[in-house]
C-alpha cells in the first residue's frame, strides 16, 4: 500500500453497496482493510455477472462483489457465536477504524455496538451508515425503517426534481442513494482520525442515507425557503441557468452549459448567429431563462444539422460541451485510461481480467490505487490472526 491512509487498519462489518463503497475508497487510499464476512460469506458474492469460468477452476467473482471489495481482506467470523465475537475484539484492539452498516438493532444484539467496542479500543472511530440514523445523533420517526437506494432517493427529494418535464420521476440511474452516503462516511472517518491524532480519543460517527441524499438535493431546500416554490422534474435543463440542456445530434446526443454572459456570446460566435448577443430576449442570464423555450428552439434546429464529431470540433475546449457517452464510448475514451479510472484486476477462475472503476483522488506524493483484487472467502484469516497475535504478543512484553 502507497496511499495516505498506509499504516490505518480498518475493520469492515459491512454489506450491499453503501457500507462497502465507504470502506473501499478508504483501502485504495492506502488503508488495510480487513473484511469481516459471516460463515457463506457477504451477500454481493453471490450476485453477478460473472465472467467466463475457466474449465476445472472456481466460480470466479462476481463484479458486483469485486468493483467495491477491490484491495480488502478477508476473514469469516460468526458474529453470533462467542468464540466470533472474541476474535472480533482483539481484531478491534488493534484497529484503527471500525465501520458497520448493520439494520437497526443488530449491533445491540450481537453486543458490538461503539459503547461496548471503545472499552477494547478508546482510540476506535466507530463509523456507522444506516437508513435514517441513529438515535444519540437525533432519533428519527423511521429509526426502524429499512431503506434502499430508491426508497432513499424518494424520501429525501431526488426523485421529485429527476424526470421529464411531465413529472413522472426517474430514479437517478447510478445508485446515489448508496454511493453518497457512503462517500460521506468515508469524509467523516477521515476527519476522525485527524481528530483522534490530536486527542489519543477516538468517537463514533453516524451518517443517514437519507441526510445525505437530503445535502446532495442542497438546491431544493433554498429555493423552496427563499421563494416558497416547490421544484419539479424539469428534464435535462436547470431551473435558474440556460441554456443548460441535451440537444440531439445527427447521430446521438449532446450536452451543453452556456450559461454565463461571456459563454453564451462564444456559442453565438461558434453558431455564426452574433445578432443573437445584442438582442433584448436574451442580452444577460435573466432574460435568458424567461426566454428558455426561444433557445431551444435556435439549438435544437442547429445541432440537427450536425454530427457528434462535428459539435466536439465546434464546441471542444470553448464552451461547457460533452457527448452523452454510452460505456462503448468511455472505454474507447483515452481520458479513462489515461486517468487510470478504468483499471483491470485479476478474477482467480477466469482468464478474463475484470474491468473496474478506478479511484478518482489523486496524490502526487502517496498514490492512491487500485491495489489488488476483491478476496478470495476467508482467504486472509491466518495471515489476520497471526498479526492479531503478534500484536497481543507485543503488548504483553510493554
Amino acid at each position: 500500500m502507497t496511499g495516505p491512509l498506509n499504516g490505518v487498519r480498518v475493520v469492515d462489518l459491512t454489506a450491499a453497496l453503501a457500507g462497502p463503497y465507504c470502506t473501499m475508497i478508504l483501502a485504495d487510499l492506502g488503508a488495510d482493510v480487513i473484511k469481516v464476512e459471516p460463515p457463506g460469506g457477504e451477500v454481493t458474492r453471490r450476485v453477478g455477472p460473472y465472467p467466463l469460468q475457466d474449465a476445472g477452476q472456481q466460480r470466479p467473482l462476481g463484479g458486483y462483489f469485486q468493483s467495491v471489495n477491490r484491495g480488502k481482506r478477508s476473514i469469516v467470523l460468526d458474529l453470533k457465536s462467542p468464540s466470533g465475537h472474541a476474535e472480533l475484539i482483539e481484531l478491534v484492539r488493534t484497529a484503527d477504524v471500525l465501520v458497520e452498516n448493520f439494520g437497526p438493532g443488530v449491533v445491540d444484539r450481537l453486543n458490538i455496538a461503539y459503547d461496548s467496542l471503545r472499552e477494547a479500543n478508546p482510540r476506535l472511530v466507530y463509523a456507522s451508515l444506516s437508513g435514517f440514523g441513529a438515535a444519540w445523533a437525533g432519533k428519527s420517526p423511521y429509526i426502524d425503517w429499512p431503506a434502499m437506494d430508491i426508497t432513499v432517493q424518494a424520501m429525501a427529494g431526488a426523485l421529485s426534481i429527476t424526470g421529464t418535464e411531465d413529472g413522472k420521476p426517474v430514479k437517478i440511474g447510478p445508485g446515489v442513494g448508496d454511493i453518497f452516503p457512503g462517500t460521506m462516511l468515508a469524509v467523516g472517518i477521515l476527519a476522525a482520525l485527524h481528530e483522534t491524532a490530536r486527542t489519543g480519543r477516538g468517537q463514533q460517527i453516524d451518517v443517514a442515507m437519507f441526510d445525505a441524499m437530503l445535502s446532495l438535493c442542497e438546491r431544493i431546500v433554498y429555493q423552496h425557503s427563499y421563494t416558497g416554490a416547490v421544484p419539479k422534474p424539469i428534464g435535462n435543463t436547470h431551473p435558474i441557468l440556460t441554456p443548460f440542456d441535451v440537444l440531439e445530434t445527427k447521430d446521438g446526443w449532446i450536452a451543453i452549459a452556456a450559461t454565463t454572459q461571456l459563454r453564451w456570446e462564444a456559442l453565438c460566435r461558434i453558431m455564426q448567429r452574433p445578432e443573437l448577443i445584442d438582442d433584448p430576449r436574451f442580452r444577460n442570464e435573466t432574460c435568458r431563462v424567461e426566454h428558455r423555450g426561444e433557445i431551444r428552439t435556435i439549438l435544437d434546429a442547429w445541432a440537427g444539422d450536425l454530427t457528434r464529431a462535428e459539435m466536439s470540433e465546434k464546441l471542444g475546449g470553448k464552451v461547457p460541451y460533452g457527448p452523452v457517452n454510452d460505456i462503448r464510448d468511455i472505454f474507447d475514451d483515452p481520458h479513462a485510461w489515461a486517468r487510470d479510472m478504468l483499471v483491470e484486476i485479476d478474477n482467480p477462475g477466469s482468464s478474463q481480467k475484470a474491468i473496474i472503476a478506478g479511484q478518482p483522488i489523486k496524490f502526487s506524493r502517496t498514490p492512491s490505487t487500485v491495489a489488488t483484487r476483491a478476496p478470495l472467502l476467508d482467504e486472509h484469516a491466518e495471515a489476520i490472526r497471526h498479526e492479531v497475535e503478534q500484536r497481543e504478543l507485543q503488548e504483553t512484553r510493554r
